[in-house]
């Protein structure tokens, strides 16, 4: 079985890293990390940079788990490409960290954690940073 975690370089991305790996360790499964971006000419804040990639290589490493990052940057939404991978890896469970966001964020800019909890056909854990 494989847990997926969904990570952005925020800190609901690292509250949901280190639910997973604590989960991972304790059922003994494979934990897979994805931070996905659709990629394109404007930055996107939750394209986890070289620096930060490293880090969480390491953090994966030093946790002795049966455990990988995945970066994908090839124009799909991080929504299908955390769908194809929860599909892909028959995840048992999706772990994502929410952040607050005002009411009119909501409505303008959409929710990917929204888009996987209501689409994803494995069990999501939500996480809240801090």
């Amino acid at each position: 079985m494989t847990i997926l975690v969904a990570y952005a370089p925020r800190p609901e991305g690292q509250a949901a890293l280190d639910k997973g790996i604590e989960i991972a360790t304790r059922r003994q499964e494979r934990l897979v990390v994805v931070n996905a971006s659709p990629g394109g000419r404007q930055e996107d804040p939750s394209k986890a940079d070289v620096q930060d990639v490293e880090r969480v290589e390491q953090l994966l490493a030093d946790s002795g788990l049966n455990a990988e990052f995945k970066q994908f940057v090839r124009g799909a939404s991080a929504v299908e490409e955390i769908e194809a991978l929860v599909e892909s890896l028959q995840a048992s469970l999706l772990i994502i960290g929410l952040r607050k966001r005002s009411a009119v964020g909501k409505l303008i800019l959409g929710s990917v954690a929204q888009d996987l909890l209501l689409t994803v056909s494995c069990p999501v854990l939500a996480v809240k940073a801090g």
